[in-house]
C-alpha cells in the first residue's frame, strides 16, 4: 500500500511560480510508493498546522515546498514524531536544503523524496522556538529584521539590506555562559553571535562550515567588532568556508548556551525575526527529528560550476578595492577614502547581483 506524503506549497515564498513546481510534483513523484496530497499554505503559520494534522493522521512524509521560514514551520509540527520532514527548495536562501545537498531543481528534489531514505537529526530551541539551520543575536538578526520589513523577497534584497542598513549597526555587549555552568561565564563585545545546527545561512554563506546536524552539538560563532578595512577577508571567508580561521572569530561547541544582553530586542531563528527578552536560552536536542536525504549527497560535496561563478561573481569587487592597497595614508584620509570607497563597493555588488 502506497505510503501517504503531503506536499505543503508556500505561494509567495522565493521568486519561482508554484503551478511549475506542483506540475514537477504530480509528474515527477512515485505512485507506487506514495499516495500524494497537495495543500497550500493561506497564512503565516498555516504550513504549521498542516504538517500537524499530517503526523497526527500517520503521513510517511510533509514536504515544504517554500524556504526556510516555511521548512521551519512544517519541521517544527513534525520533530518527536515519526513522520518525516521532505524538502522542495523554493526559497530565497535556502539554507537546510543547502546544508543536507539537496538538488534546488524541484524535478531532481522530488526524485531524492522517491529514493525514501530517511535520517533521525538534531534540531535547536531559542527561548522554546525550534529552530533546524541556524539563530541568533546580533547583526544577523538585525538585518533579518530589516529584510522583514523590506516587503521584497530575493537575494538582491536582502544583500542591498546588508550593505546598507549594515553600516548602521552597532556591536553589543554579551555575557555567556556554556552548559550552565556559571563558572564558564565570559563577556564579549559582539559584532553578531550565531548558534549553529547546520554549516549556513543559506545561499552558501557559511557562518559555521564544521556544523554537523548528527553529533548533538551546537556549533556557536562569536564575531567580535571589526574594521570596514577587515570586511572583504570577512566576506570571503563567510562564502569560501574558512571563517572560523578570522581572527575576529571565537568558537566554542556546546549543548546549552545562555546569553545575556542589556536589554531586550531582537534575536532570529532560521532567519525570521523576532522580539525576545534580555536572556536567551539556546538548546541543542539530539536526533529528534526525520529527515528525507539524498543518498547521493557525498557525491556532491563540491561546489557546482554555478556556485562557484556567483561566489566570484560577488568577490570580484574586492579583489581590486582601492583603500586595500592603500594602507600608507593618515587615519582620517584613510577613514574618509574608505567610506567613499565602500559605498561605492556597495553599489558595485548590488549591480553585479542584479545582472546574475
Amino acid at each position: 500500500m502506497p505510503h501517504h506524503i503531503v506536499f505543503i506549497i508556500n505561494p509567495i515564498s522565493g521568486t519561482g511560480r508554484k503551478d511549475v513546481v506542483e506540475e514537477a510534483i504530480r509528474r515527477h513523484i512515485d505512485g507506487d510508493r506514495y499516495a500524494c496530497e497537495i495543500r497550500y499554505t493561506e497564512r503565516a503559520g498555516h504550513a504549521a498546522e498542516i504538517a500537524r494534522e499530517a503526523a497526527e493522521a500517520g503521513a510517511h512524509i510533509v514536504v515544504a515546498v517554500g524556504g526556510d521560514g516555511t521548512v521551519n514551520e512544517v519541521a517544527r509540527s513534525l520533530v518527536h514524531t515519526t513522520t518525516a520532514l521532505g524538502i522542495v527548495p523554493c526559497g530565497s536562501g535556502n539554507g537546510l536544503a543547502r546544508h543536507l545537498r539537496l538538488p534546488l531543481d524541484a524535478e531532481a528534489a522530488v526524485k531524492v523524496i522517491n529514493q525514501g531514505v530517511v535520517h533521525r537529526l538534531d534540531y535547536g530551541r531559542i527561548n522554546g522556538q525550534p529552530f533546524f539551520c541556524t539563530c541568533g543575536v546580533g547583526f544577523d538578526a538585525f538585518i533579518s529584521m530589516k529584510f522583514a520589513e523590506a516587503g521584497k523577497r530575493g537575494l538582491v534584497t536582502y544583500v542591498e539590506k546588508t550593505l546598507k542598513d549594515g553600516l548602521r549597526y552597532k556591536p553589543q555587549t554579551y555575557r555567556i555562559t556554556v552548559d550552565g555552568n556559571e563558572g564558564t561565564a565570559e563577556s564579549y563585545d559582539a559584532f553578531l553571535i550565531a548558534c549553529a545546527n547546520a554549516s549556513q545561512y543559506g545561499n552558501n554563506a557559511f557562518i559555521a562550515p564544521n556544523a554537523s546536524m548528527k553529533d548533538g552539538l551546537l556549533d556557536v560563532i562569536i564575531l567580535e567588532p571589526f574594521g570596514v578595512l577587515d570586511t572583504p577577508a570577512i566576506v570571503m571567508q563567510l562564502f569560501g568556508k574558512t571563517l572560523p580561521q578570522n581572527s575576529h572569530v571565537k568558537t566554542l561547541r556546546t549543548r546549552h548556551l545562555k546569553i545575556e544582553r542589556q536589554k531586550a530586542g531582537v534575536a532570529h531563528c532560521d532567519g525570521d525575526p523576532f522580539h525576545t527578552s534580555e536572556t536567551i536560552e539556546v538548546e541543542l536536542i539530539p536526533r529528534s527529528f526525520n529527515v528525507v536525504v539524498n543518498k547521493t549527497a557525498d557525491l556532491a560535496t563540491r561546489q557546482t560550476e554555478e556556485e562557484v561563478d556567483f561566489l566570484q561573481q560577488i568577490l570580484a569587487p574586492f579583489q581590486s578595492w582601492e583603500p586595500l592597497s592603500d594602507l600608507k595614508r593618515t587615519s582620517e584620509e584613510l577613514r574618509r577614502k574608505t567610506s567613499r570607497e565602500l559605498r561605492r563597493l556597495n553599489a558595485t555588488i548590488l549591480e553585479k547581483l542584479r545582472k546574475l
